[in-house]
């Protein structure tokens, strides 16, 4: 089996669809031998928006300060192997072929099969594992009670701001969805929150006191320092990022902080990815995240609208992103993305807002972007990080990988 093989086989287990529950990845884990060592310690992130954002400070902060860090997120937006960095650095591919082919044949009798993610983590894990990592990052794929990662016990827990997510698996209130991300509060272990609505924090007070755990609120922006991330949110993030080294005692210094947030890179997220013409991606699918943006656009270009492009996988959240989105736009070409979950044209032009700007059905990405390549105006591409990936994919000349997941 070569990697293209191994890539295909792990990308068929995404039918087996999403299986919340601890005990099948702490059974895999534990067969795996991908289980930590008991001197690695481990940072666990939930919450709605910010996470990844987080997560990827805390590796910067982490390695400035001279620690050997594993960082495992998701999704990817072109390759498989974004997903599992150690030091910043992604995953092999043949080291990502040796451990997929051992799992292959691990599970191959398994009455029950592992799911995509919880293969993912088991990669992860075993590469943290030999690599010999101090410190591993762990980014929940989604909710934190029953999450896969929730199966690696975690040293500091971290909880950045929640929002209603994933009503269909996390329930359809803020408490609901709170008590599901508090989930990953362990007993006796410090928990570090950032400022939440009244019914999340309540929620995660709460947890916090039954599992007796300390509980910290980190509250306002990082202040004194240029973080190379666009958008004060991210000064938020950084704060908390700050707060979860330090409970882990890590030594930070002025310059060790300057130095990582001064470098630290994180695709996706206002980025940049041309000049000519000037394209910006983002990957805001959610509201929450939608206000960040908006916000950051009148930072960045406060006398200039964007020619914007979306396209969505999910039209719960989706028409008010677009609708937030349409605020700061001069124009509006909606298309479908590289996905088996991407909603069709009809299914996007439900999404348009009732106002004036112009809007445009694309039949695809590249055609879009080949029809938009003389404008004059900055072009904002967001909505689902699917489309961010299949973009950033296309204009950088990359293979892409896509995914459901």
């Amino acid at each position: 089996m070569n990697y293209d093989e191994a890539l295909d086989w792990l990308y068929s287990t995404q039918n087996f669809g999403i299986k919340l529950g601890l005990d099948a990845p702490k059974k895999l884990l534990r067969q795996f031998f991908a289980n930590p060592t008991r001197e690695t310690k481990v940072i666990h992130v939930a919450g709605t928006n910010g996470k990844g954002s987080t997560c990827a400070i805390i590796d910067a902060l982490a390695r400035a300060a001279g620690i050997r860090c594993g960082l495992f997120t998701s999704p990817h937006l072109v390759s498989y192997c974004e997903r599992i960095r150690v030091n910043g650095a992604m995953i092999p591919e043949e080291k990502a072929l040796e451990h997929l082919s051992e799992l292959k044949e691990l599970v191959a009798d398994w009455e029950h099969h592992p799911t995509f993610f919880e293969l993912s983590l088991a990669v992860a894990m075993k590469h943290f594992k030999e690599s010999e990592c101090e410190l591993i990052i762990l980014e929940t794929g989604m909710g934190g009670r029953l999450d896969a990662t929730t199966a690696v016990p975690a040293d500091v827990c971290v909880i950045t701001p929640i929002a209603l997510d994933h009503s269909e698996w996390l329930g359809d209130t803020l408490e609901k969805v709170a008590g599901e991300k508090a989930g990953i509060i362990c007993e006796n272990k410090p928990v570090l929150s950032a400022k939440q609505q009244r019914d999340a924090a309540m929620v995660i007070a709460e947890v916090a006191d039954e599992r007796r755990a300390l509980l910290s609120i980190i509250e306002g922006p990082l202040l004194g320092y240029t973080i190379n991330l666009a958008g004060k949110h991210q000064a938020e993030n950084a704060k908390l990022a700050i707060e979860a080294v330090n409970a882990l005692e890590i030594p930070l210094d002025f310059d060790t902080v300057k130095y990582a947030l001064t470098n630290i890179q994180w695709p996706g997220r206002f980025e940049t990815i041309s000049s000519h013409p000037y394209i910006i991606i983002d990957g805001a699918h959610n509201p929450h995240a939608a206000d960040a943006l908006v916000d950051t656009w009148h930072s960045e270009f406060p006398d200039q609208k964007a020619t914007l492009i979306f396209g969505a996988v999910d039209d719960k959240e989706a028409a008010t992103v677009l609708e937030k989105l349409s605020t700061i736009s001069d124009s509006i070409h909606l298309t479908p993305i590289d996905s088996p979950r991407s909603l069709d044209t009809s299914g996007l032009t439900k999404l348009l807002p009732h106002c004036a700007v112009e809007t445009q059905i694309e039949s695809d990405l590249t055609s879009c972007l080949q029809s938009l390549k003389n404008t004059s105006s900055p072009i904002l591409i967001a909505g689902s990080l699917f489309l961010i990936g299949q973009a950033k994919a296309e204009i950088e000349h990359t293979d892409f990988q896509r995914s459901t997941q």
